[in-house]
């Protein structure tokens, strides 16, 4: 028997069955859903120091679970002392199990160690169904040993959903457990 993500089961079993009923979907084809999750990591100060580049791949893939690679500068800006092909950041791209395994510790253990966190904010949209969050300490993750890291740095962490609107993309992200903020409305 092979291992299946506990958040694929609940998408197959309660988040898909829900977002037909909402959305009065006709068949399970039209019903939104994770393609895949972007982890991006621009690190500036790499055009001083080359060993950023290395620590941060590295730190990125045992994140992930998946090897990072680096991305290089694409144009030359002499202000910033960067000429074009110098690598200046990390990124890692998560489909299929491997996908659902980082959402689901994203979700149940890095986000909760966030400091005064009290939920996404759902304004993130792009307005094609996808979402983006800036995480500004990549030590929220647990596989990252507090005593090793040289620098505190952010990451993007971007949803990629099969959604045409952002209402959709908005409530399958929410059905499969991301913690929004929760707004209050008030009648004025």
């Amino acid at each position: 028997m092979s291992y299946i993500p506990r958040l694929k089961t609940k998408y197959q079993q309660d988040v898909a069955p829900a977002l037909m009923k909402q959305f009065n979907y006709t068949s399970v084809m039209q019903v939104p859903r994770l393609k895949k999750i972007c982890i991006n990591q621009g690190i500036g100060a790499a055009t001083g120091d080359k060993k950023m580049i290395d620590t941060a791949a590295q730190e990125l893939s045992i994140i992930a679970g998946q090897k990072a690679v680096s991305t290089k500068a694409k144009t030359s800006v002499s202000n910033f002392k960067l000429r074009e092909g110098m690598p200046i950041g990390v990124r890692v791209t998560l489909r299929g199990d491997r996908m659902y395994e980082f959402l689901d510790r994203f979700i149940t253990i890095a986000m909760p160690r966030v400091r005064d966190f009290r939920g996404l904010n759902d304004k993130s949209f792009d307005g094609s169904g996808n979402y983006t969050v800036g995480i500004t300490e990549q030590i929220i993750f647990p596989e990252i040993d507090i005593d090793k890291v040289s620098k505190i740095m952010g990451m993007d962490i971007s949803f990629v959903t099969s959604a045409n609107t952002d209402a959709e993309a908005f409530a399958l992200l929410k059905e499969i457990g991301l913690p929004f903020i929760k707004r209050i409305i008030t009648q004025e």
